[in-house]
C-alpha cells in the first residue's frame, strides 16, 4: 500500500511539473525553429535570436524594462530597509495596523492598483497643468507640464515593491538581539556606524531576498505598467502584449528563453550561496 501511494503521489508530481513546464519547453524548442511556425519543426536556427536584437521596438522595451527595473529595486530596497527598521522600533500598537496597510498592496488586485495610480496620477497631472498654464496667462511664467511616462512607471514600480521588502526585512529584525546597537555603542561606535557595521550584516539576507522578489515583481509586471506608462514608455510586456494582437512572432519565444535561462540563472545561483553559507555555519558549529 505504501509502495502504491509512492508511485501515485510520484506520478502525480510528475504530472503537475509536466503541466507547469511544457508549455515553456515548447516554447524554448521552438525558438530554434528555422521557420516561422510555432507547431511545424523545420530545423535548428538561431534566426529569430538574430531578428530579436535587430528589432529596435523589442529591444528598447527591454531596456526600459531592465532600467526601471533595477531603478526601482534599489530604490524600493532602500526605502524599504528603512520602513521596515522604523516598524521594528515602534510600539506595537502603532505597528500592527501599519504592518495591516502594508500587506494591503501586496493582497489588492493588480487592475485596482493599476487603475487607482492612473487615476491618482492623471488627478495630480491635472491640477499641475491647470496651473501651469494659469501662470501663464496670467504671469507668463513658464514651467514644464506633466504627463504619464517613465516617471509615472518607475513611481508604480517602487509603490508596489516597497511592500515585498518590508515583509522581507522584518523577520531578520525581530531575529536579530535588540541588544546589539546598544552594546556596539558602547564600545564607540556611532548609530550611523553600528547600522552598517552591526544591523545591515544581521539583516542582509532579507535585504537581498527583498531586492530579488523586488526585482522579479517588476520586472514581471504588465498590469500596473500597462495603467501608468502613458503612451510613449512602453515594457517589455507591454511589447509582447501589442505583437500578439497581430501576429505571434516567434522573437517572442526567443526573448521569453532568454528571460527564462536569466531567471534561472539567478536562482540557482542564490540557492548555491545559500548552501554555501548554510555549509560555512554547520563547520563553525
Amino acid at each position: 500500500m505504501k509502495k502504491n501511494h509512492r508511485i501515485g503521489s510520484r506520478l502525480f508530481m510528475g504530472l503537475v511539473f509536466l503541466f507547469l513546464y511544457a508549455p515553456i519547453l515548447l516554447l524554448i524548442i521552438f525558438s530554434f525553429n528555422a521557420g516561422n511556425s510555432s507547431v511545424v519543426w523545420k530545423g535548428f536556427s538561431f534566426r529569430w535570436y538574430a531578428e530579436l536584437f535587430q528589432n529596435r521596438i523589442i529591444m528598447s522595451s527591454v531596456y526600459t524594462t531592465l532600467l526601471v527595473s533595477l531603478l526601482a529595486t534599489i530604490i524600493a530596497t532602500v526605502a524599504g530597509t528603512f520602513a521596515a527598521i522604523g516598524f521594528f522600533t515602534m510600539d506595537r500598537r502603532l505597528r500592527r495596523p501599519l504592518m495591516v496597510v502594508n500587506d494591503i498592496p501586496m493582497m489588492n488586485a493588480d487592475i485596482v492598483t493599476g487603475v487607482s495610480l492612473c487615476l491618482f496620477f492623471v488627478a495630480a497631472f491635472a491640477g499641475w497643468n491647470g496651473f501651469v498654464t494659469w501662470m501663464e496667462n496670467s504671469y507668463r511664467l513658464t514651467a514644464p507640464r506633466l504627463y504619464l511616462g517613465f516617471g509615472t512607471l518607475l513611481l508604480a514600480h517602487i509603490s508596489f515593491n516597497i511592500p515585498y521588502v518590508i515583509l522581507n526585512v522584518t523577520p531578520k529584525l525581530r531575529q536579530m538581539d535588540k541588544n546589539l546597537i546598544d552594546a556596539a555603542q558602547d564600545l564607540g561606535c556611532t548609530w550611523m556606524q553600528a547600522f552598517w557595521k552591526v544591523v545591515v550584516p544581521e539583516i542582509k539576507p532579507g535585504i537581498i531576498s527583498g531586492a530579488l522578489i523586488a526585482f522579479t515583481m517588476s520586472i514581471d509586471d504588465f498590469v500596473i505598467s500597462y495603467f501608468t506608462a502613458g503612451s510613449a514608455t512602453s515594457t517589455l510586456a507591454m511589447t509582447i502584449y501589442g505583437m500578439t494582437k497581430k501576429r505571434v512572432s516567434p522573437e517572442i519565444n526567443a526573448i521569453s528563453t532568454l528571460l527564462f535561462a536569466a531567471v534561472l540563472a539567478l536562482l540557482i545561483i542564490v540557492n548555491v550561496r545559500e548552501a554555501r553559507q548554510e555549509k560555512a555555519l554547520a563547520k563553525k558549529k
